[in-house]
């Protein structure tokens, strides 16, 4: 396996150092420290988010933090096809990859001689946090209705209600000129992910 990215300090305030944009370029150009400080910056956010992602079947710290690594240095070696227009995006970018080897992860332990079988989709007879604090369900729908979002709604929804982020945070994120215009954005996405979700159930129940 790759040599493991050094765990992050504590991250400096956004305004005082580059771009994710302006470091992904750097990146691109073969500059390692550039490569360093991405991956610092994400890699806390994305372990946690990891960790409520995974069933507990499934899910073990040092399996986790692999996982998050394993995403980052793949996204961070393919940053010549992605050219993100605000840090939202890449925040993006990372969570779906980082979906994906979680579902990848799921399978593996399916083959595993002696376990039970756990679903791709997560199951809920063996949930992760998340699923038990809103359930299967709810869990599917979600995912279901935040693809067909638009990417500013995507990006807004999953760096606040997913990754945390305050209000501040997501409009520098998002490039939103204030935090009552990013506070706004995330609330209509919100309603818009809300719509989505109850055409889906409605579409389930007929």
């Amino acid at each position: 396996m790759s040599t493991p990215l050094r765990p992050p300090g504590k991250p400096p305030n956004q305004a005082g150092f580059d771009s994710t944009t302006k470091l992904l370029a750097l990146v691109r150009k073969g500059n390692t420290l550039a490569r360093e400080q991405l991956a610092q910056r994400y890699l806390q956010t994305l372990r946690r988010w990891a960790h409520g992602r995974l069933p507990s079947r499934a899910r073990d710290l040092s399996d986790t933090d692999d996982l998050v690594q394993l995403t980052l240095i793949h996204a961070l070696n393919r940053v010549d096809t992605f050219e993100p227009r605000r840090e939202g995006a890449f925040l993006a970018y990372l969570r779906r990859a980082l979906l994906n080897q979680i579902r990848d992860q799921v399978r593996r332990v399916n083959r595993r001689p002696g376990q039970e079988s756990v679903s791709d989709s997560l199951a809920a007879r063996d949930p992760s946090p998340l699923e038990e604090a809103i359930g299967w369900e709810t869990l599917e729908r979600y995912e279901h209705a935040l693809a067909e979002l638009t990417e500013e709604q995507q990006e807004a929804i999953i760096c606040r209600v997913e990754l945390g982020l305050k209000y501040q945070e997501i409009a520098e994120a998002l490039a939103i000129p204030s935090e009552n215009a990013a506070r706004m954005a995330v609330a209509r996405a919100l309603v818009r992910l809300a719509e989505k979700m109850e055409a889906a159930g409605g579409r389930g129940r007929s």
